[in-house]
């Protein structure tokens, strides 16, 4: 990541905030506390470097890999029992696993600091631009942790509490909470410019007003607001990138989960995808994400070696792929009131002959020759969701949204191709928080 200038405070904030997943922990002596940190522009501007770093690093690991091995993108390789819980899946997968634990109290300890920068920013003597950036950022990194917990869960919290008593919501109702959020932030971007100031010092090489786009575009389309997906997506320019970005102290969680030490799972073969879906052998997302190898795992679900954004140690990740637009744009002209098909199979076209990708993700194949029907293009939309937004955490919403086969809620059958629909509510928060609802069956 960039050298901030005051990253030794920021990686301690970072620190600081692993400790609890709905308030932040100053017992340390020697630790900044609550007013510290918020009540000056160093320190502001320091929780929200520190805000970026747990996304990017303990969150993005969480959000990717979690439900990767549930939907069969990957397949394990070592014998850690909350690897092995969930690629056996089913309707016993306990509430203590320590990644349904890890992505729940990630997300809200980022939705913590991001409401702490919110309620604090305006009472400091800042710039304008500084403050709107501020209350902009923290308002896009709620919304894209809300957003990440409901792809995953049933209910979620969308305002944290501090006495341990937060509220749930239904997860669509999370989505348009996401969306509000997202909304105000490009009202508060557009009303008053982000300072040099801010971004020079704060912000780590995400471009904000087309991420701001990127997500309403997502969360739109998870929502079922086709023609505000559909808007949102042609907003974004997809020549320009926003990534999270890494260093030799703040590695890339994911090459780290694969390549450091001993591997924890390996990427499935066809994108963990059955038989059904096919890919051109020169399909260049193939060579892309994947280095043949011909083994299979511990399990016998057939691996293969991961390329891609993952495959160095520094390597930055992206905050969305530009063509993800092009498939919501596909998607949301498929399920809206009067399907567009030919909009769609322009989208699905522009994706499939695509040659000059900003990140390289060039699938360069002839144009869509299927039937042209709902059914069928819904389908060609989904095999290419699974090709170019691979390990991007999104396969577990895909595979619902989509209606794939439903998993049976037996473990270890390992031909599903998915064995949850939604995870339990973490042990840890059903023993706090009185709210927390009854487990989802599967």
């Amino acid at each position: 990541m960039k050298n901030i200038f005051n990253y030794r405070f920021a990686f301690l904030l970072t620190t600081i905030l692993l400790v609890t997943s709905c308030e932040t922990n100053f017992d340390n002596p020697n630790a900044a506390n609550d007013n510290q940190v918020f009540s000056s522009r160093e320190g502001i501007l320091a929780a929200t470097v520190g805000m970026q770093q747990i996304y990017a690093t303990s969150g993005v690991r969480w959000i990717i890999e979690t439900p990767a091995i549930t939907t069969r993108e990957v397949g394990i390789t070592i014998t850690l029992q909350n690897l092995i819980d969930l690629e056996d899946g089913g309707s016993g997968l306990p509430n203590f696993n320590s990644n349904i634990q890890g992505l729940w109290a990630t997300m809200l300890r980022v939705m913590k600091v991001a409401e702490d920068i919110e309620n604090s920013a305006p009472a400091l003597s800042l710039e304008a631009g500084t403050q709107s950036g501020l209350l902009a950022y923290a308002k896009l990194f709620k919304a894209m942790s809300i957003g990440s917990l409901a792809q995953s869960y049933e209910q979620v919290i969308v305002q944290t509490s501090n006495n341990n008593d937060a509220a749930f919501i239904s997860r669509m109702d999370g989505f348009r909470t996401a969306i509000t959020l997202l909304n105000e932030a490009k009202s508060i971007i557009t009303a008053t410019a982000i300072s040099d100031e801010f971004t020079n010092e704060a912000i780590l090489d995400i471009e904000i007003e087309n991420t701001i786009d990127a997500m309403l575009a997502r969360y739109n389309l998870f929502a079922g607001n086709y023609e505000a997906a559909i808007t949102a997506a042609n907003n974004v320019d997809l020549s320009s990138t926003s990534v999270f970005s890494y260093d030799l102290q703040n590695l890339n969680p994911i090459w780290a989960r694969v390549f450091l030490s001993n591997a924890n799972f390996k990427p499935r073969d066809n994108f963990g995808l059955p038989a059904t879906f096919s890919f051109d052998a020169s399909d260049g997302r193939l060579s892309f994400y994947l280095v043949s190898l011909g083994e299979t795992n511990l399990n016998g679900l057939p691996i293969e070696d991961l390329a891609g954004f993952f495959d160095v140690n520094t390597e930055s990740l992206p905050v969305y792929i530009p063509d993800e637009m092009k498939l919501i744009i596909a998607e949301a002209n498929l399920r809206k009131g009067s399907p567009d098909m030919a909009a769609a199979t322009t989208a699905i076209n522009d994706v499939l002959t695509d040659t000059d990708d900003v990140f390289g993700i060039n699938a360069n194949v002839a144009s869509y020759s299927g039937a042209n029907t709902v059914d069928a293009l819904l389908n060609e939309v989904y095999r290419n969701r699974r090709a170019e937004l691979f390990l991007t955490g999104m396969s577990l919403e895909d595979s619902r949204r989509f209606d794939r086969p439903q998993p049976s809620g037996t473990s270890m059958i390992y031909t599903e191709e998915r064995n949850r629909n939604f995870y339990p509510y973490p042990i840890t928060e059903r023993n706090s928080n009185p709210n927390t609802p009854t487990d989802p069956s599967i």
